[in-house]
């Protein structure tokens, strides 16, 4: 009789547990879900903001394309999410396994972009950044890429140079803006008083006053996203967590359906 009641209690503890892991697989998809859907809206209110800028974007060929590797992103968790609770109510083991191998593939990608950004950090600093303003940066009006990035950088935050205006000293700018001390960005305003303007724009430009926008942009930067890196780095841990539950539990759940 004690064989008969550990026999029928075995399989039935074994059910509970594979149920438990198809419910949790399922809460964890349902946040991989909505992930995937705040992806996709911030991809969609980036092109789509009123408030300028989407022109900022537009103007960037590596944010523009940074745009579209959001959207993938957000379509791919998205989709994912879905397959990931389709899978485990319904308990398709095809579903499963197809869930699992592309959510290893992300795991590992995310993994591989954050030991990247981990070694090459060393190299972002105020000397790289000066460096290559000094080298690269040809002016407002050019359509080059580094210069773009920098304009629509200068324009955001009202700054001017890495450090301060004195960055385009002996740079490649002064060379082919030889009448010119600093860029048209630097000597704009966001606030237009009086007639003045136009003025004291020309006496900008050839270093006849100081610019308006004096402050260098690795600090305006830096002070700008200093209040959500610790943000974004936990929630990068909160996402490679629940995308390592979501593996465990997937692989669990295929090998316990019968």
């Amino acid at each position: 009789m004690g064989h008969s009641e550990a026999s029928v209690g075995g399989p039935t503890m074994e059910g509970d547990c594979l149920s438990c892991i198809k419910y949790l697989m399922f809460i964890f998809n349902f946040f991989i879900f909505l992930g995937g859907t705040f992806l996709l809206g911030v991809g969609v209110w980036v092109l789509l903001d009123p408030t300028g800028f989407r022109e900022i974007v537009a103007a960037n060929p590596l944010l523009f394309t940074g745009v579209y590797v959001i959207l993938a992103m957000g379509l791919l968790l998205f989709l994912l999410g879905f397959l990931g609770c389709c899978g485990a109510i319904r308990e398709n083991k095809c579903l499963l396994l197809f869930f699992f191998l592309l959510i290893l593939v992300i795991f590992l990608a995310e993994l591989a972009a954050a030991i990247l950004a981990f070694i090459f950090r060393e190299h972002l600093t105020r000397e790289y950044f000066t460096r290559e303003l000094k080298r690269h940066y040809q002016g407002s009006n050019s359509s080059d890429v580094l210069s773009s990035t920098w304009n629509a950088i200068m324009s955001t935050f009202d700054c001017c140079g890495v450090n301060s205006p004195e960055d385009f000293d002996d740079s490649l700018f002064r060379l082919l803006n030889q009448n010119k001390i600093v860029p048209e960005v630097c000597c704009q305003r966001s606030e237009v008083v009086g007639d003045v303007t136009s003025f004291s724009k020309e006496e900008c430009l050839k270093g006849s006053v100081v610019p308006y926008n004096n402050k260098g942009c690795y600090s305006a930067v830096v002070d700008y996203f200093h209040t959500y890196i610790y943000l974004a780095g936990a929630l990068a841990i909160v996402v490679l967590t629940i995308e390592l539950f979501a593996m465990v539990f997937a692989l669990c759940l295929f090998r316990g359906i019968q």
